[in-house]
């Protein structure tokens, strides 16, 4: 049955939460088989090694942004109907948003998605941490957070220095960048290869990189199909994480949409991936100290993460997939303040820590 069939079948509303739970699913599944995490990948390459996490983060990042480009290249989908592209964009929110989702990503011990990935395999610490991270975000959206977040962005906007199209900012045009990208997924592959990743994980890491460009034709194509207008968009976890929650809390309403389904697959993607692997574990919090520093971290990452527009993924691959200019300085931003904060709380504060006292591994 294709999607205009599976419409007419059961909606657009329904097709669309369906389409998210099952992207969603697989997202979770592969992430959590690759132990794709920015996090792990930034704190290794910050230690002067570029290693099996770094090369799981780039095989990701590099096949999502090459995969969307041939999309675009190829006239499948429009990219320039994207949120990060048609609507102005916060520059200061990026810039500000991204330092602190970085901090808040290291002292959590993973970002919005891979703290989901792990709540799913029975880590408590993540789903608590998930649990603020969304309270916050929703807090910076709609609620007593959401002045602050707003005088920020206003600092700087897109609007003012020429757009947020960095292809047509740069005049290199969409052939050549996807080229660029095709090449960079290539280099990655190799690179992978040159480190000895597993060969499973080197092909769940690309297919975590494919979810990226299939959420956005499965946008793209209903938005054709759908009697009422839909957003084009891929996946992001600050927003839907935050909707979520809202959906738990309030009663049950109409509205469904991609990123209804995004969020609880993803989480049921990775627990089905954990529950056949034999890696279900519940896992705690090891003392009030590490416990502090997993809430604060999650706080930082939900307001930094409205503020910026996106997640490490929502920003860091969604939106650098469509060469948004604000992406790609949400990215840079979180990669520089995850490097700062592992060095100044972690490295700096190792040798005071007691012999006997354990670090959480996730």
């Amino acid at each position: 049955m294709d999607l205009a069939a599976l419409a007419n079948t059961v909606g657009d509303d329904w097709t669309l939460m369906i389409g998210g739970g099952a992207i969603g699913l697989l997202f979770g599944a592969f992430a959590q088989q690759s132990r794709f995490c920015l996090r792990s990948a930034v704190i290794e390459f910050a230690h002067g090694d570029i290693g099996e996490k770094t090369a799981v983060w780039l095989l990701v990042f590099t096949i999502a942004v090459a995969g969307t480009g041939l999309l675009d290249l190829s006239g499948v989908i429009a990219v320039t109907e994207a949120r990060q592209l048609a609507s102005p964009q916060s520059l200061s929110g990026a810039a500000v948003g991204g330092l602190m989702f970085g901090a808040g990503m290291v002292l959590a011990r993973g970002c919005a998605s891979r703290l989901l990935v792990l709540s799913a395999t029975g880590n408590l610490r993540a789903l608590v941490s998930g649990l603020v991270f969304a309270v916050v975000a929703q807090a910076s959206l709609h609620g007593m957070l959401s002045p602050v977040r707003d005088r920020i962005a206003a600092l700087a906007i897109t609007a003012a220095g020429g757009g947020n199209d960095l292809v047509r900012m740069s005049g290199i045009g969409t052939g050549a960048a996807v080229a660029i990208a095709c090449m960079a997924a290539v280099a990655a592959i190799g690179l992978a290869l040159y480190r000895r990743l597993p060969l499973r994980r080197l092909v769940f890491a690309c297919l975590v990189g494919a979810c990226i460009p299939a959420a956005w034709w499965f946008t793209y194509t209903m938005s054709g199909i759908a009697f009422e207008a839909v957003r084009l968009e891929a996946i992001s976890f600050t927003g839907p994480s935050a909707d979520a929650l809202m959906r738990v809390l309030n009663r049950p309403g109409t509205g469904l949409d991609f990123d209804t389904g995004l969020v609880p697959g993803v989480f049921l993607g990775a627990f089905i991936a954990a529950a056949l692997t034999g890696e279900l574990r519940l896992q705690g919090f090891e003392g009030g100290a590490p416990m502090r520093r997993y809430l604060v971290g999650a706080a930082l990452m939900g307001f930094g993460g409205m503020l910026a527009g996106g997640c490490a993924v929502g920003a860091g691959v969604t939106g650098a997939s469509v060469f948004a200019l604000t992406a790609w300085i949400t990215l840079f931003a979180i990669w520089l303040s995850a490097g700062l904060t592992d060095w100044l709380v972690d490295r700096g504060a190792a040798p005071a820590l007691p012999a006997a006292t354990p670090v959480p591994r996730d």
